[in-house]
């Protein structure tokens, strides 16, 4: 299919999601608008030519927990929304695209001006609050974008709400792959690239599967930077784990993570993140 047919395609998709909101969120339990949410998700997948695998979902948490994963594209946003909806902090610029923005705001989305610190106090109560009240909320402690190769190092600020609310967190990891069972950077929003630039390199990169491993969950404890750094293991294992394409092909990713971290328990020098052979290698 021609690459602006597929682009129309998108268009019309987020417009009847804006029709949906409009329409229906007012008349349907909270449950229902989760359920069409997801629904709504999933389908955007399908249109960007993206199928969702999710690993080790038994250990979900549904309520009151600070969700944190690793942050490759804009599209993780919807990913992790046709997993399970989740509200998002994500930066205040977002609120000014056109009907993404407007999708976000309705959707439950917290939005932070990063430039000023002050913002950040701000969030962090708002957060602690809406855990509290047993709501799930989802942060990119990165604070940016990666090409999803390697982590960058989590901040340390948003766990404070977890830590004031006494609520868990759970850690989560995000990985493309490619048709040929590699580690796709199709889908990475970095750099200078604009959003219609990133959109075209996703859908020519297709057809991808976005792989979801869902950690275990980690007590809060009473230091945000203890928190951030044992989330930051979590995810890292899982991405390791996930760049196995053997652990792929068999399904034993849990298995595979709790191996790197064990190792990473026994000697906290090496690397969690697979190597550059690793990714080469065909599932």
């Amino acid at each position: 299919m021609k690459l602006a047919v597929r682009k129309v395609r998108l268009v019309m998709h987020l417009l009847y999601g804006m029709w949906v909101i409009w329409t229906r969120f007012s008349r349907v339990s909270a449950q229902q608008r989760l359920e069409l949410n997801r629904a709504w998700s999933v389908r955007m997948l399908q249109l960007c030519g993206m199928r969702l695998v999710v690993h080790n979902d038994g250990a979900r948490l549904d309520e009151g927990a600070l969700v944190v994963a690793n942050h490759i594209s804009w599209i993780d946003i919807y990913v992790l929304n046709a997993w399970r909806p989740t509200p998002f902090v994500s930066k205040a610029e977002i609120r000014k695209w056109p009907v993404v923005g407007w999708l976000a705001e309705q959707l439950g989305t917290v939005f932070i001006q990063r430039e000023k610190r002050s913002d950040a106090k701000r969030i962090m109560h708002e957060l602690a609050n809406r855990l509290n009240a047993g709501e799930l909320m989802c942060v990119f402690p990165e604070g940016t974008t990666s090409d999803g190769l390697q982590l960058l190092p989590f901040h340390s600020n948003m766990f404070q709400a977890a830590v004031s609310a006494s609520r868990p967190v759970q850690p989560v990891c995000m990985m493309y792959e490619d048709a040929q069972g590699r580690q796709s950077t199709a889908p990475a929003y970095i750099g200078d690239l604009t959003l219609g630039q990133s959109l075209d390199a996703l859908l020519r990169g297709g057809p991808l599967t976005a792989h979801v491993y869902v950690g275990a969950p980690l007590a809060p404890g009473a230091d945000r930077r203890l928190l951030a750094a044992e989330a930051q293991a979590s995810v890292a294992a899982a991405l390791a784990a996930l760049q196995d394409p053997e652990a792929r092909r068999s399904g034993q990713i849990a298995d595979r993570t709790q191996q790197f971290i064990d190792a990473a328990a026994s000697n906290p020098q090496e690397p969690l993140t697979g190597s550059d052979a690793d990714l080469t290698r065909h599932a």
